[in-house]
């Protein structure tokens, strides 16, 4: 044995293992970052799809108490009439049964029941004073109010929503969501709700309801303990532990079980600082992780193996050692080869999205084009009278020239000049309108584009009547003007064909601000909207006019989304009602 070798081969092995070692946690910690991020990906998918799902469950509920608040029976109950109040008992109480809600009741001025769904139930809420509630409050304070809060007699938990009524009383609905919580407790992750101050309202798991994920001061439990009727044992923090942070994703631990994972997602479920939160266990990650360095080491061992033998077998033979060396560089060409399949698939993958980003932009081009091809009769006609009127006063000129009038043909000039002005506007916004759209997203006044959208449909709209709103000074929204008017033109061209048939066509735009938004609202006096449509209007291909393609209200959805904003189809009376959301500079 060569005894001066052993200290070199001791050297390699100790720079291999090192080596091997970094590459193992480097592969590992690759690895879980990509699987995380992916996971994060689908799991806020899956927490927006329960979030709209809760929203659509309150939203169920909101016009109900609107709805009472002006029944005859409770008008007349409200003044004392017995009879009246045992038909609005029993009216309460098929409307709780019908949709779903927990509990519905009318409180007198002074907040007292007087009416109820469960009035003939042991504990009938009829008597009660409930004058102490926030919701109650609420709704004397400003017409109506909500409140998540345990009940004091079925002490279950629930969200009250309340309303004035006519003559002086008022409407409360109670919500429960038990249904929902046991949804979520067999999808698995657990998923809860949280309010603005970070209380545990609705949950799969009920051992965490009216736990907190923020510290509160001893001060706000005894208020907030007060309000949610949740006894002296609530208000602790949610048993959860280790709050880090994977790329920016938090990653807890329930304490009972630390070793377990979990990725922490949350979106905003629409009601005022709420959140809804969604805890995915992270075992599908960790399997990955421990797949893919388990693939690390066996190459490494399989190029350790590689590398080993041929040295010895170079000690010994030199055709073992060449063997060795074909086998080595047969396994880099494997990883080579790998390698570039992985950076073509890449390649492709990245050259699709272009072409669908292409594709995109040229459907929205062509929607404007399309659009400028039921504008150009209108544009001709807007044109023609100017025309014409140049024409006359050119002739009229050139007589008042070979007359020696030289003042009265200036006159003549001054109103061709005019005139002209009036046809380059005109043209200059249809141009502009049926270029391609920069892209760009910029700080832009909102009286461009609605001004641009009326100039181009001028001619169509003068048949209706229309109604606009006044645009504040320097108001200015984040967008792109010509697809913003390519939104417009787009809404308002669906209007004007609903209201062919109508006797007295109108079309109004509105607009109401906030710090960080601005509502622009397009609304008809047209038929409306087709209810067999409504939950697919913004789906392609979906349209309920037999000439129609069904892609307008979907690329217009699309050019606010890339802006940004939303378009939404809002419940309306009488006619349509579209509501553009634009954020402000």
């Amino acid at each position: 044995m060569d005894h001066t070798r052993f200290p070199t081969r001791i050297l390699w092995i100790a720079v291999f293992l090192g080596v091997a070692s970094g590459l193992l946690w480097l592969s590992g910690e690759i690895a879980e970052r990509n699987a995380i991020a992916r996971l994060g990906a689908e799991t806020r998918g899956a927490a927006i799809l329960r979030q709209a799902y809760f929203k659509s469950e309150i939203e169920r509920f909101r016009l109900l108490p609107v709805a009472l608040s002006d029944d005859s029976d409770l008008v007349a109950g409200l003044t004392g009439s017995q009879a009246a109040l045992r038909a609005l008992d029993r009216k309460l109480e098929a409307l709780a049964r019908t949709t779903g809600a927990a509990q519905i009741y009318v409180l007198d001025a002074s907040g007292r029941t007087v009416a109820s769904s469960n009035a003939g139930s042991e504990r009938s809420f009829v008597g009660q004073d409930y004058s102490f509630r926030n919701y109650f409050k609420l709704a004397a304070a400003h017409g109506s109010g909500a409140q998540f809060a345990l009940g004091t007699i079925s002490e279950r938990p629930g969200m009250y929503l309340s309303r004035r009524s006519r003559g002086g009383g008022y409407v409360v609905v109670k919500l429960e969501f038990d249904r929902i919580e046991q949804q979520w407790a067999r999808l698995g992750e657990i998923t809860f709700i949280t309010s603005r101050e970070g209380i545990i309202l609705i949950t799969s798991r009920p051992d965490w309801r009216f736990t907190t994920i923020h510290p509160i001061s001893g001060e706000a439990k005894q208020r907030f303990r007060a309000e949610l009727q949740s006894g002296r044992g609530s208000l602790l923090p949610v048993p959860l532990k280790g709050m880090g942070d994977a790329d920016g994703r938090q990653i807890v631990s329930p304490a009972d079980e630390p070793r377990r994972r979990l990725l922490w997602q949350s979106v905003s479920t629409g009601e005022p600082g709420w959140q809804l939160n969604m805890l995915t266990p992270l075992h599908g990650v960790e399997n990955f992780v421990r797949t893919v360095r388990l693939a690390t080491l066996l190459f490494l061992m399989l190029l350790a193996g590689g590398i080993w033998i041929s040295r010895e077998r170079a000690h010994r033979r030199t055709e073992r050692a060449a063997m060795a060396a074909a086998r080595t560089s047969e396994l880099e060409s494997m990883v080579t080869a790998r390698t570039r399949e992985l950076r073509r698939e890449m390649d492709e993958r990245a050259a699709s999205e272009t072409r669908a980003d292409t594709l995109r932009e040229g459907l929205r081009q062509a929607n404007r084009l399309a659009s400028l091809g039921q504008i150009t009769a209108g544009i001709a006609h807007e044109t023609a009278q100017p025309v014409a009127a140049i024409r006359s006063y050119a002739a009229n000129g050139r007589l008042l020239i070979e007359r020696g009038d030289t003042s009265a043909a200036a006159e003549n000039m001054v109103a061709i000049e005019r005139l002209t002005d009036r046809i380059g506007k005109v043209t200059a916004e249809l141009r502009g309108f049926s270029r391609k759209a920069t892209g760009a997203i910029d700080a832009i006044p909102l009286a461009g584009p609605v001004e641009g959208s009326l100039l181009i449909l001028k001619s169509r709209l003068a048949r209706v009547a229309l109604q606009l709103p006044d645009l504040p000074d320097g108001l200015r929204v984040m967008a792109d003007t010509i697809r913003l008017e390519q939104v417009l033109v787009n809404l308002m061209q669906n209007a004007l064909e609903a209201l062919e048939d109508v006797a007295a066509p109108a079309i109004r735009l509105s607009v109401a601000l906030d710090t960080d938004t601005v509502l622009l609202s397009v609304i008809d006096n047209g038929p409306g909207i087709d209810p067999s449509v409504q939950d697919q209007l913004f789906t392609p291909f979906v349209t309920s006019r037999p000439s129609g393609l069904g892609l307008g209200l979907v690329i217009a959805s699309d050019i606010m989304a890339d802006m940004g904003g939303t378009l939404r189809l809002l419940p309306s009376d009488a006619g349509a009602h579209f509501q553009l959301r634009l954020k402000r500079p």
